[in-house]
């Protein structure tokens, strides 16, 4: 039994730092309430399509950025995809430099677009590791015979 409470103490400690330092924030909460018997994968499956659509739309970015004439509106509306489903899992961080990205694009800023690209490229892989983390924590949890507490 050791080995779950300590499984289980590693979980909330770890989960309580991404919160702490901003990785995450009350949206992922409520999409782990979102989460039951009928539906135990929910939050995975979930985090697994926005990786997808992040890499897809990463790569657009990256690909329109690197145009002669870079078309700004176009971007925008890629940046406010992922904007929008980086919030809508809790992906603080990510979501915060959409936001300065946005402004770039207003500005028509092609140096500042390209820095703000990079920024989120990291803050996107930083997550990235820190949810797969996350998950890895939850499984060991699980196969010691525990279950995921649920957020307050």
């Amino acid at each position: 039994m050791d080995g779950l409470v300590q499984f289980q103490r590693q979980l909330v400690d770890y989960t309580a730092s991404l919160f702490h330092e901003g990785f995450l924030d009350e949206q992922f909460n409520q999409l782990q309430q979102l989460q039951d018997e009928s539906n135990p994968d929910f939050v995975v499956e979930v985090v697994s399509l926005f990786f997808e659509d992040s890499e897809r739309l990463l790569n657009e970015l990256a690909k329109s950025l690197d145009q002669q004439s870079v078309d700004f509106k176009r971007i925008d509306a890629h940046v406010h995809q992922l904007k929008g489903s980086s919030s809508s899992i809790g992906a603080q961080r990510v979501q915060k430099v959409c936001i300065a990205f946005r402004n770039y694009c207003d500005e028509q800023n092609t140096e500042g677009c390209l820095k703000c690209l990079q920024q989120v490229k990291h803050e996107y892989s930083l997550v990235k590791t820190k949810l797969e983390t996350l998950f890895k924590l939850e499984q060991q949890v699980l196969a010691a015979g525990g279950s995921i507490p649920l957020p307050i």
